[in-house]
């Protein structure tokens, strides 16, 4: 079983597809508008607000884009365990492998005649490839370079989405700059939310409302604590 690269349109059009981009973008907008928030509400003035915005905006998508890299290499490392194990198998007990992958489409509907037909086909092209997909749904072997694609594109989204609030707080004057906050990741958050809703083909109401709830949420949080505790 071969691992497939996929080009870097492909790559792009598969993303743009998913929804994770736009969760990983307002993750970026709550959190730097967060973390403003808190500082706004303890007095902060104009510099260390941008000082923050700017520091949640690189660490947030380093942190955000590192925490992707691992799961999807660990997700592969194990792909290739169970990849390895499965070819020993194979080569330990072939017939035992060909049965099961015949059991497999009997248990499909197929008859049993049919079934050993299908398997000895799709053994004789690939028989790894058969046994991942028959015993594990695994179609293919994520490849080597996706774990470092998964978090790069992470990291983008994520800092796209926290450059909003860095924006606002780099144009608005401290006095209007809460307010400008607030109005802009309620804006920013709906329209992410409204295009993953089209995207993945959810309600666009329950994914506004709770986007909008976590953010306004996370935000009102943050900056109770900052006019508390300081």
């Amino acid at each position: 079983m071969t691992e497939v690269a996929p080009s870097m349109w492909a790559r792009f059009v598969a993303r743009v597809r998913e929804t994770s981009w736009a969760i990983d973008a307002n993750d970026g907008i709550i959190a730097t508008a967060g973390l403003l928030q808190g500082f706004a509400g303890a007095g902060a003035g104009d510099r260390l607000l941008l000082f923050t915005a700017i520091a949640a905006m690189i660490a947030g998508g380093l942190s955000a884009g590192g925490a992707k890299w691992a799961e999807v290499a660990a997700e592969r490392e194990s792909e290739l365990e169970i990849a390895a194990r499965e070819q020993d198998e194979l080569e330990r007990d072939p017939a035992g492998e060909l049965a099961t992958l015949a059991a497999h489409w009997e248990s499909r509907g197929l008859s049993p005649e049919l079934a050993l037909e299908v398997a000895q086909q799709l053994k004789a092209r690939d028989a790894l490839g058969a046994q991942l997909d028959a015993e594990h749904g695994l179609e293919e072997i994520t490849h080597r370079s996706a774990p470092w694609w998964a978090g790069l594109e992470t990291a983008i989204a994520f800092m796209i989405g926290a450059a909003i609030p860095v924006l606002i707080t780099y144009y608005a004057p401290v006095a209007i700059e809460t307010w400008a906050i607030i109005v802009a990741v309620v804006v920013s958050l709906a329209l992410t939310s409204l295009v993953a809703a089209g995207v993945g083909r959810l309600s666009a109401l329950r994914m506004l409302i709770r986007s909008l709830a976590v953010g306004l949420g996370t935000m009102g949080v943050s900056y109770l604590a900052g006019t508390i505790f300081f």
